[in-house]
């Protein structure tokens, strides 16, 4: 991917009151599939506050298309697919009890980095419309689950696990409806 960014393709992070960074940006994706940054920095600090994340940390969001989000895929999961995201996260951590590890924040920023996101901004299009949901409710929903994941979160469990997760991506969600 691209170091670096235009104007019209990349919002760079804004340090919240809370100490959150979250870096966001879209990568080869058409004028009329972008998502709003907005709505993801919004979804990801979220999840973030409402998951008790208590430190300055840092999250790195790239919105993409199906062909770079399938590269991706193939590279670090060897499925050959398209998916709607992906998640990165930087340490294991226990879902629903964050705890920052000790010695983990950047010694230069003393900021913790969690980890990446990568969003096809294609799957949101489809994904919204097969649900009826908004372009806005599904980029926060895939959001959402992704900065779960970055906190330790996973659904490889269809049982347990995947019920633990879902029902705390909707009480996130519907938290982030209420504030907004």
């Amino acid at each position: 991917m691209e170091a670096s960014c235009g104007k019209e393709v990349c919002a760079m992070a804004d340090k919240l009151k809370n100490g959150y960074r979250i870096f966001a940006r879209h990568h080869k994706v058409e004028p009329g599939k972008k998502l709003s940054i907005k709505q993801v920095k919004r979804s990801a600090g979220a999840a973030l506050r409402l998951e008790g994340v208590n430190v300055p940390c840092e999250v790195s969001v790239v919105i993409t298309n199906d062909a770079e989000i399938r590269k991706i895929n193939r590279e670090f999961r060897e499925v050959d697919a398209p998916t709607d995201v992906l998640s990165f996260p930087m340490h294991t951590l226990v879902p629903g009890r964050f705890e920052a590890p000790k010695g983990a924040d950047t010694p230069q920023t003393g900021v913790l980095l969690l980890g990446d996101i990568v969003i096809s901004a294609e799957r949101v299009h489809e994904q919204a419309r097969a649900y009826g949901h908004s372009i806005e409710r599904e980029t926060a929903y895939l959001t959402v689950h992704s900065v779960l994941h970055l906190l330790g979160y996973d659904h490889t469990d269809e049982a347990d696990d995947k019920k633990k997760m879902r029902a705390r991506e909707e009480e996130i969600y519907g938290e982030l409806v209420k504030i907004h």
